[in-house]
Parts: structure tokens; sequence; C-alpha cells
């Protein structure tokens, strides 16, 4: 006797989402189904284009389906459309940008942009469009970090605007104010006028084409800055990076409490210099290993991962060539795109928990 709906339905319930232990069928991301006799296409919507499940997903529902006695099964994995990616909050003013990611510390020096960067670099690795905004107004590394330093700014018009358009570079779309204003200039502003700076590289003046992820890279500490993006955008959620030492753990830990209070989901801590590889495999804890992991647990938010101190993070840095970061020393590829899939796993998570079910059966 050929399948009916009832019967895949049934078999879809049994496949459970791995982080929020719910099945597929309750949290409404089976958009389709299409059954001819023991022919099933099954449509699932993930909340992310690099979600980290979709080959479980892929394989679970097949599995469930063959289960069944269904022949030929067809698992087609989309993502939404550009745009907002929880509709409940505020409309956002970048209605082409999926998620906000931004990425604070409490503290200079901890290696933010340097997270950031390649934060943006993995994920475009993963084949998604990425964009990246160097809001750190006062002292902007993207130039450097990026290579990009001196390069000019180009600009074109926009419904009769002009605007300008981001450098497409190591995959990413990217804008900083540092290649706006003549280099190695001190910018001595006051808080209103970071804040419109911020405002107008990050809405007004830049072109931002469609992206999966926008990673805004914040000036460190809890000023005008990170007040004024949470004000402006819906965010999909922040990035907090410290060093393992308690003295860049309690800013941290004051960055975390400061988007708390401004409603902005923490997807997690990173720990950057965590330790000190040497040449004889063993590693020397300059700063005191896993004081992030302890803050993060303390916090209750996830803790995303390490990144050591290779020396081929700097010298990649200084020369402007981030991508290198992930064709070279393995152990350095392999820690980067941990913390690239465990920010994607976080943000899918965040996705697909505020997602409203609807399914289409034909």
């Amino acid at each position: 006797m050929a399948l009916n709906r009832e019967q895949v339905v049934s078999a879809l319930q049994t496949v459970k989402d791995p982080e929020l232990f719910k099945d597929i069928i309750t949290l409404g991301i089976v958009k389709e189904i299409s059954v001819n006799e023991y022919d099933v296409a099954v449509t699932v919507e993930l909340a992310t284009p690099s979600s980290p499940l979709r080959d479980v997903i892929d394989r679970d529902v097949t599995v469930a389906l063959r289960r069944i006695g269904a022949e030929k099964v067809t698992v087609n994995l989309t993502t939404p459309t550009r745009g907002p990616a929880h509709p409940q909050q505020k409309t956002s003013a970048l209605p082409q940008v999926k998620n906000i990611v931004a990425v604070g510390a409490g503290k200079g020096g901890v290696g933010k942009s340097t997270i950031a960067v390649n934060l943006a670099v993995g994920l475009s690795r993963a084949g998604v469009a990425v964009g990246l905004m160097d809001g750190d107004i006062y002292g902007p590394s993207m130039p450097t970090l990026l290579g990009i330093k001196g390069a000019m700014v180009k600009s074109t018009k926009v419904n009769d605007v002009m605007k300008i358009v981001p450098f497409n570079v190591h995959g990413v779309h990217a804008i900083t104010i540092g290649n706006l204003v003549e280099q190695d200039k001190p910018l001595i502003w006051r808080g209103p006028m970071a804040h419109g700076a911020f405002k107008q590289l990050l809405l007004d003046n830049t072109h931002w084409p469609e992206l999966d992820y926008l990673i805004v890279d914040l000036p460190p500490g809890t000023g005008d800055v990170p007040l004024t993006l949470c004000q402006l955008l819906p965010l999909t959620g922040a990035v907090i990076v410290a060093t393992p030492q308690q003295v860049a753990l309690d800013d941290a830990i004051r960055a975390v409490r400061m988007f708390q209070q401004l409603a902005t989901p923490l997807l997690g801590l990173v720990e950057n210099m965590s330790y000190f590889p040497l040449p004889d495999g063993t590693i020397h804890d300059l700063f005191g290993r896993g004081g992030a992991k302890k803050a993060a647990d303390a916090l209750g938010v996830p803790f995303l991962g390490e990144l050591p101190m290779y020396q081929q993070l700097r010298i990649n840095s200084d020369a402007g060539t981030p991508i290198a970061n992930f064709e070279g020393e393995p152990k350095l590829k392999d820690a980067l795109e941990h913390i690239v899939a465990r920010v994607a796993e976080e943000v899918s998570k965040r996705n697909r928990s505020a997602a409203g079910p609807t399914l289409t059966i034909s």
C-alpha cells in the first residue's frame, strides 16, 4: 500500500533537532511535504545557510522515511529569504541582511578585531554572503587586517544618492572608517560625533548587498557605539572576546551585562590568546588558560572556543591575509573553524527557537 501524508508526518515527528530537543514538525521547520506513492520529498528550512546541522537533519529525515517504506527520499534544505531574522523585533533598517552579529570586548587589546575578521572570512568560506563593518571608530584596524590600507573607496548612485561600496576582499564585503580618513590621523571625537559617524557608516552612507551575515566589530568597552548599534538594529546576537586572565574577564563580564541589559542575545564568549604552543608540542599558559570558559559557565552563556597564540596568526594579520589562516597551520585552521562553526550553531539555534511553525502538504 502506498504511503500517505499522515504516515510521513508521523515519521518526521521522530526526527529531533539535536540542539532544541524538539521534533522538526513541532519546531515548524518542515515547510513542504510531497508524497507520490513511495516517493517522498520534504523541504526543511534551516535558520542559517551555514548551519552545522545540515548533514544531521538530511540523514535523520532520510532514515525516518526509509523506515516507513519510502523508496525515494528527497530532502530539500533551504533557508529563509533575506530580511530581518526575527519579525517580532523592530523593523530592520537593513532588510537585505539576514543576521547581524556584533563582536565586542570589555577592554582593548584582547584580539576582538582579529576574531571579527576571521569569523567573517570563515563564514564566507562556508559558502554564505558575509559583510564586515569596522565599527571601532576610534581605532580602526581593518585596513591592516584585511590588507586594504590606503585603498581608494568607491561609490555608486542608489536612488539618486551617492553611497559607499564596500570592499570585496577575501570573500567578504567590508567597510572601515580607516579608509575614509587620513592615515594615522587620530579621531578625537566626543560621544555624539562617534554615534553619528557609526550610524552613517553602517546605515546611511554604505550600499550593503544582500547578506546572510553582517559582522560588526565594535569598539572595546560599554560606551556610545554598542548602545547605538543595539538601538538601531535588531541584532541576532553578540560575541564577546576575552583573554584568560582575571582582569580581562572582569571587563568581559561587564560587556556581557551591558548586552543583557540592552536585551541583546549573547551568542557566547571566545577566549583569545588562550595559550602559547611550544615547538616541542607542549603549551605555556601565559595568561591562565580556561578563564573565559569558567566565566561563560558562571554567566550561563555559551563558550564558543579558544584561540591559541599561533605565530602564523600574527604574521597573516600583519600582512593583511586572513584567508591564509585557513590554509596554513592545521591547528590554527581547526581552532578558527571550531569558533566559526560554534557561532553559526548559536545563530542557527537562536533563529530556530524564534521561528513560528508553518507547513504545506501536497
